[in-house]
């Protein structure tokens, strides 16, 4: 019989959490063939990336998955024989009771946050708190040997490198979207938290003599956008030049349409996790915004990252790629930064692309968890 999972999401920021499980729980379903219930504590936000779902329903099937409304108010439910708290979650004390009380206690996993930090080769897969004889165990994704790797759908890279062979697939996409880029223009997706340093990099795009069309889908950092082009509001559709600078508001899109969006940019500016790793599998520049947290611990995060993703690059393109990434996340001035990035395009370029690569060859996410499972029994 099939192995049955449960995967728990509590959605904290908005299409994080949820865009990371809804990617995990379709690939499980799909490519392991694994019955996969997944619990969403709100609805509302699953439904922008998921526009089929029906959020008056407490449970419904969307591509596979058994999608349930996760209640304030738990009901009696058995347990299935995997259990994936995201990125600690807390479990319904009852269901935590009906773990216990299985004749075969499920495994359980707490699929942690994303990180490049090297403590967490030492702490993947190790033990955690245990639950009336229930062991739980720690699971970090990862971007090398020792952890679970990133989630990745078998035959992801050789579509996206098809596709960006594919200039008319790619011109078919974007006027889909009511983008018409002219000839020659650097395309770059912009999709972040609020940031007022974007000023100083919307300055000197427009100042540029390379012409640069600018792609938000709707976010949080439209305010600041719309600060800077001085308008009274911004809404899907709408389009701004000044200078060399087109801007351009797309709608919310789900998940396989920002993936070709990114496919089609020659530079992507990306915020939180799902939207991260999604952009180093385009294989192209890019601009992390990490998530901030309290005391400034996020920066060890950026920092772990940038460490590992700049090894290989010049000392002056690493300096300028580090430079860049820094100025973002402490909403400090672009200008600079930027100009010095572009000094090194080509290689930034080959790079962004071997990494891809070289991320590839290590199992994906869902593939690890299934091995960690069959393991374990």
């Amino acid at each position: 019989m099939k192995a049955r999972w449960d995967i728990f999401c509590s959605v904290v920021d908005n299409f994080g959490d949820i865009g990371v499980t809804w990617r995990l729980a379709r690939q499980l379903a799909a490519e392991h063939a694994c019955a996969v219930r997944l619990w969403v504590d709100d609805l509302r936000a699953f439904e922008r990336m998921c526009p089929e779902v029906d959020v008056q329903l407490t449970q419904q099937w969307q591509e596979g998955v058994d999608v349930r409304h996760w209640p304030r108010n738990w009901t009696t439910t058995e347990p299935a024989d995997v259990v994936i708290a995201a990125f600690a979650c807390q479990l319904p004390h009852d269901y935590m009771e009906g773990m216990a009380q299985r004749e075969r206690v499920p495994l359980w996993m707490n699929l942690d946050y994303l990180s490049a930090e090297e403590w967490v080769v030492g702490c993947h897969g190790l033990p955690s708190v245990k639950f009336k004889g229930v062991q739980k165990y720690f699971f970090f994704p990862g971007f090398g040997p020792g952890t679970g790797g990133l989630l990745r759908e078998t035959g992801l890279v050789d579509r996206r490198q098809a596709f960006q062979r594919d200039p008319q697939a790619q011109q078919q996409f974007l006027q889909s979207l009511g983008v018409f880029p002219m000839a020659g223009t650097r395309l770059i997706s912009l999709f972040a938290y609020e940031n007022t340093g974007l000023a100083s990099w919307l300055e000197v795009l427009a100042a540029q003599l390379q012409a640069t069309h600018l792609l938000v889908p709707e976010g949080r950092i439209l305010g600041d956008l719309q600060a800077w082009l001085e308008v009274e509001a911004l809404a899907v559709g709408d389009v701004h030049r000044r200078g060399a600078l087109t801007v351009q508001v797309l709608p919310f899109m789900r998940q396989e349409q920002y993936d070709r969006l990114l496919w089609c940019c020659d530079f992507n500016a990306v915020r939180g996790e799902d939207s991260f790793v999604r952009a180093q599998w385009a294989g192209r520049p890019l601009l992390w915004h990490i998530y901030r947290q309290d005391e400034d611990i996020h920066l060890d995060k950026l920092d772990a990252f940038l460490a590992l993703y700049t090894e290989g690059l010049s000392p002056a393109a690493k300096a300028a790629l580090i430079a860049l990434w820094q100025a973002w996340n402490a909403d400090g001035d672009m200008a600079e930064s930027w100009t010095r990035l572009l000094e090194h395009w080509p290689q930034v370029t080959q790079h962004a692309e071997k990494w891809c690569l070289e991320r590839g060859l290590q199992a994906d996410l869902a593939t690890a968890l299934v091995q960690f499972y069959e393991s374990w029994i």
